[in-house]
């Protein structure tokens, strides 16, 4: 099968769970036997790596924050005109890149899939993007052949925004096999005694990691706690800056970016995980941790609340006073998660083989 991947972020090139998505699915694929090209937006040029090829288009211009390239709507105009894929799999409609996906689908009919990787946006405000997806968004997934969703919880949203495209639930998966609480233990960590509590996530408005500071702040009165940021984004200098205004400068590290393949080290390390999101899908940050036997305490968002039933706790976004309280409890207990639902329900490969059996449902269908 020839795939055609349109994705506006791709790992390396961007860290996230989205882009790493991203790039291991074509990974994966190609390894399948499967012909992968990855259409995304970055400087111009092509590579060839880990078994696909990467075509990249730059930015034309940007729109709150999201870039539009001119470059990525012709190459998908161009390829489908010529029928040199045999089904176009776009990633979140989130981003320009997959509405062009959707332009070109309405011209050019071929087979067309859109991962849902969380319905809203974490960076547009709630107002503005609920008027797009029931105006643009619900169109661009109607143009599909099929959607996929995470949780049965994001396909009902679909639903209710008037997405009327088949919707297939594939459960975000993570390397179980690498993801485990025995193992070396990430020397990139900090020293100490105390507690320490993982933010694992882009430094941006929409994960709120603000709030992961006030909480330590907060806990830090009854337990010598220390957080410890894995991740890169805008907000770190005013991060910075908050830490020392609660005196806690010596008790928060900020690691920047580190190397997928190194986390599972990071999280044996950590007493903890708090992600404290506005707005999420399926973090795999959520399902690493789980794995790896971190309890973690996350804001009670309908699709990732269910997730952490019994191996830890959902706050309301925004409640410090909350979280503070649920890192104590988690804290203060003595029993790891257990990774059983982890394992059954969340096995990348079974993300690959279901991903990947859609795709040529529809390709057969429509060939």
């Amino acid at each position: 099968m020839r795939i055609l991947r349109v994705a506006q972020k791709v790992y390396p090139d961007i860290v996230g769970g989205g882009p790493y998505h991203v790039h291991a699915m074509s990974r994966d694929q190609a390894e399948m036997g499967h012909d992968v090209t990855v259409l995304t937006v970055g400087e111009r040029g092509e590579e060839h790596r880990d078994g696909y090829r990467v075509v990249r288009r730059p930015a034309t211009t940007t729109l709150l924050g999201n870039d539009l390239s001119v470059g990525v709507g012709r190459f998908i105009r161009n390829t489908t005109r010529d029928g040199e894929y045999d089904v176009v799999h776009a990633h979140s409609h989130l981003y320009f890149s997959t509405n062009l996906a959707a332009f070109a689908n309405r011209l050019r009919g071929f087979p067309l899939a859109i991962t849902n990787h969380g319905l809203y946006s974490q960076t547009a405000p709630k107002p503005v993007f609920d008027a797009y997806l029931r105006t643009l968004g619900r169109w661009t997934f109607n143009r599909a052949d099929v959607a996929f969703c995470y949780t049965d919880e994001d396909r009902r949203r679909l639903r209710d925004i008037g997405v009327s495209t088949p919707v297939t639930v594939v459960p975000n998966g993570i390397d179980t096999s690498r993801f485990t609480p025995a193992g070396a233990t990430s020397p990139r960590l900090p020293a100490g005694d105390g507690p320490l509590v993982l933010f694992v996530g882009r430094l941006v408005e929409g994960k709120r990691p603000g709030d992961a500071v006030e909480a330590i702040a907060r806990l830090r009165e009854e337990v010598d706690a220390r957080l410890v940021f894995c991740g890169e984004g805008p907000l770190r200098d005013s991060l910075e800056a908050m830490t020392a205004e609660h005196g806690i400068t010596d008790a928060v590290t900020f690691l920047g970016h580190v190397p997928y393949e190194e986390m599972p080290a990071v999280y044996r390390g950590a007493d903890a995980l708090i992600l404290p999101s506005r707005a999420e899908g399926l973090p795999r940050t959520v399902l690493e941790a789980l794995a790896t036997g971190v309890p973690t305490v996350v804001s009670d968002l309908e699709h990732v609340a269910p997730v952490v039933d019994g191996v830890g706790r959902a706050v309301p976004v925004g409640d410090i006073e909350g979280f503070e309280r649920a890192l104590l409890d988690v804290l203060s207990g003595t029993d790891h998660p257990p990774r059983s639902a982890v394992v059954e329900n969340h096995d990348w490969e079974q993300t690959v083989e279901r991903t990947t059996a859609a795709l040529e449902r529809i390709a057969d269908h429509n060939s």
